[in-house]
């Protein structure tokens, strides 16, 4: 595949080893002369001091011909303006990197469509995500991230006193936004289906919105009860307001440190549920007044590394439950794993290696993904829905699966759901689908 890169900072300099790495032909377009005599020496890419944004910059790299065209500066206009014109000239797939939301605001304008771009793609999102992810999943199914977290999978046991106990799924009346996928006890495991009946003590395996799964939680145990997270997140940067924004339920009780007086004052106007605290907490005698050692997450998330580490060292040690860091250089690649091991820190992720993780897939060439193997159950699949495949155009409910599979989710664009009945399957879609491993070939053949 032919990728263009538009800047070699983190992320696109990350972006372009990667790729590289994976056998793509890339080309990098950077600014700054002595970046690209670096990136030349190290680099397995045609490297091109000049302006991205410049059409005459992008015919010359022959723009018409690429695959992929990835505008990764740390300006939004310049990747903006970039992409718009790579698609005027015939770029097939154009990819900015942005930060300001106004370009993902379509109150007034999509954006999006109105410059022609095909994806918009905030790193520190991302990252928020894979936070998220963590902090909201109890019972949470390890699956590698399917449509940015639109879409999770849980387990849960079927509690006595449950209203769902001995009635068939279909007599069910389940949030749209949920959808029963495996159902497990002492006889084996089940694909669900319309006439499944779940028993006391059974596992089962849901896919669906993480917060609609959670409000299923009390379906399955009456006795449940929301506990109260208490977050604190020590920098009020890109990636926390996006992750303030996926943990809106009022069961999360969030803290933001941040040393920035004009920005606390700016947090505190436009979350005024969250508790704001004008501070560094890098010392140790703040961390202490906020009692951090009581805080179920603390999460280091600000543009500087070393403070992230410092303070993360710090509330492992006075007793946070979970600990979370963000690193934005390159430089502590080599350390992750330590961090992770010796520091006690449970999740390490980072801007640029989440981004390059992201582009791999979105720009995989590959019809089918295993996305997870469960076991003794069988896979849950990606499956890309191409012009050819023989289920284009048709609705759910007139596809009829090999038994032992079933749809648990559809992303169109860049919205992903749990699919409804009347849903139509569209080229370009991905699908996800639970699959029995002896149907596996069978259901490939139905979709593919």
């Amino acid at each position: 595949m032919k990728i263009i890169i538009v800047g070699a900072g983190e992320v696109g300099h990350n972006l372009c080893t990667t790729l590289a790495a994976a056998g793509h032909d890339v080309t990098l377009i950077e600014r700054s002369p002595l970046r690209c005599e670096k990136l030349d020496e190290e680099q397995n890419a045609r490297i091109i001091h000049g302006n991205g944004s410049s059409a005459r910059q992008l015919v010359e790299v022959d723009v018409a011909e690429c695959d992929a065209f990835l505008a990764m500066t740390s300006d939004d206009r310049t990747n903006v303006i970039s992409c718009s014109l790579a698609k005027g000239l015939g770029a097939k797939n154009t990819i900015a990197r942005i930060h300001d939301e106004t370009y993902s605001d379509n109150s007034v304008i999509n954006y999006q469509l109105h410059f022609g771009i095909d994806l918009l793609v905030n790193p520190e999102a991302i990252c928020a995500v894979e936070l998220a992810k963590e902090i909201r999943g109890a019972g949470r199914v390890a699956v590698e991230n399917f449509a940015r977290g639109q879409i999770e999978v849980q387990q849960q046991r079927v509690s006595a006193g449950s209203r769902l106990i001995g009635k068939q799924l279909k007599d069910l009346k389940f949030d749209s936004r949920v959808r029963i996928g495996l159902i497990q006890n002492a006889e084996g495991i089940e694909i669900a289906s319309a006439e499944s009946v779940m028993q006391e003590g059974d596992l089962v395996t849901h896919f669906g919105h993480p917060e609609a799964l959670f409000t299923l939680r009390e379906k399955f145990d009456p006795k449940h009860k929301a506990e109260l997270s208490r977050v604190v997140l020590f920098g009020a940067s890109e990636t926390a307001i996006n992750l303030i924004q996926l943990l809106s339920n009022p069961r999360f009780k969030i803290r933001v440190i941040e040393k920035d007086q004009g920005i606390c004052r700016m947090l505190a106007e436009r979350f005024p549920h969250i508790t704001v605290i004008n501070g560094d907490a890098t010392s140790l005698r703040l961390l202490e007044e906020e009692q951090i050692g009581s805080a179920d997450y603390f999460v280091g998330c600000t543009k500087d590394d070393e403070e992230n580490i410092l303070t993360c060292i710090q509330a492992s040690k006075l007793g946070a439950k979970h600990v979370q860091l963000v690193i934005n250089k390159g430089d502590y690649d080599e350390l992750l794993g330590m961090l992770k091991t010796t520091l006690a820190i449970e999740v390490v992720v980072s801007p640029r290696r989440a981004t390059a993780d992201f582009m791999l897939r979105t720009l995989s060439t590959e019809t089918v993904t295993t996305l997870a193997k469960l076991p003794n159950a069988g896979s849950i699949l990606e499956i890309k829905i191409s012009h050819s495949s023989p289920i284009v155009g048709r609705t759910i409910k007139d596809i009829h699966l090999p038994r032992g599979s079933l749809f648990v989710a559809i992303q169109h664009k860049f919205k992903a759901s749990v699919p409804a009945a009347d849903d139509t399957i569209l080229a370009g879609d991905r699908v996800l689908v639970l699959v029995n491993k002896d149907q596996e070939k069978e259901l490939i053949s139905h979709l593919v």
